[in-house]
């Protein structure tokens, strides 16, 4: 922690800053990155610097996020390309592309987002090595009918193969957080899910309620995109659902077909 006293700084719980410090954890990031030959990388959060090191070794192009203006300055100072600001606030499509990798030790508060998010890109990340708080790793990696099934799961199986690289207690921080950590990575999915958007908003509708009906939930939506409830109802007998079926039964495959069955219908609706 030499380099936090030199900059007398302390770590900001308002930034999620949860240094890492295990050498492991560290280790098998890197190589997991490394063995994927990216032709460009971008860090959200350097902060310390505890990956930004091994990246810079690997000696590709190495584009920098960081909030804090500390940390910004010293990478700054030190030569390294850098943006100041929220990685959730940038417009990423002049910095990512589908050579580019993104690796991070994710502040907790913004890891959904950030798949959420990248999940959108028409043209993804080459792949992507993420830091999450356990629970959340759980949460992107669940099957259907678990509880903790839900919409991140949807988006994130849909357009991610997705491996665990590593575990991460707290004792692998400093300061040391309460809860267990997951490093995962996304290997980005051949799909025929086009209009990406349009899937987050149909699977938001789906978990709007989680424990009222799916019917009742997509009722509006259904009907915006002209899907009569009857055609509906026949699209779940036909995938062996029940009329009473909610969000989380529907694995995140049949997620992909109801969206190609509405899509199709909004086709067929603008054709009349």
């Amino acid at each position: 922690m030499q380099r936090l006293e030199e900059l007398q700084h302390t770590a900001k719980k308002s930034l999620g800053q949860n240094f890492l410090i295990s050498d492991l954890v560290i280790t098998k990031i890197l190589q997991k990155v490394e063995l994927q030959k990216p032709q460009k990388i971008i860090e959200i959060g350097p902060g310390l610097g505890a990956l930004t090191e091994g990246l810079l070794d690997m000696k590709v192009p190495l584009q920098l996020i960081e909030m804090d203006f500390n940390f910004a300055n010293y990478w700054k100072n030190r030569g390294c390309d850098l943006i100041q600001g929220d990685a959730l606030q940038l417009d990423w499509a002049p910095i990512s592309s589908s050579q580019t990798a993104l690796v991070s030790n994710l502040p907790y508060q913004i890891s959904s987002s950030i798949v959420i998010e990248r999940s959108l890109d028409q043209s993804p990340l080459a792949f992507m090595v993420l830091m999450f708080q356990k629970e959340v790793a759980q949460r992107i990696q669940a099957p259907a009918r678990r509880d903790d099934y839900g919409m991140l799961s949807v988006i994130a199986q849909n357009f991610w193969k997705i491996e665990i690289v590593s575990e991460a207690g707290p004792k692998d921080f400093q300061p040391p957080p309460k809860i267990a950590s997951r490093v995962l990575f996304f290997k980005p999915l051949e799909t025929a899910i086009t209009d990406r958007k349009f899937f987050l908003r149909l699977v938001k509708e789906a978990f709007k309620q989680r424990r009222k009906l799916l019917k009742s939930n997509l009722k509006g939506f259904l009907h915006d995109h002209g899907v009569p409830e009857n055609d509906f109802l026949d699209w779940l007998t036909q995938h062996e659902l029940k009329e009473t079926a909610r969000a989380e039964e529907l694995s995140p495959k049949l997620f992909k077909e109801l969206y190609e069955h509405i899509a199709n219908s909004r086709k067929q609706k603008s054709q009349v």
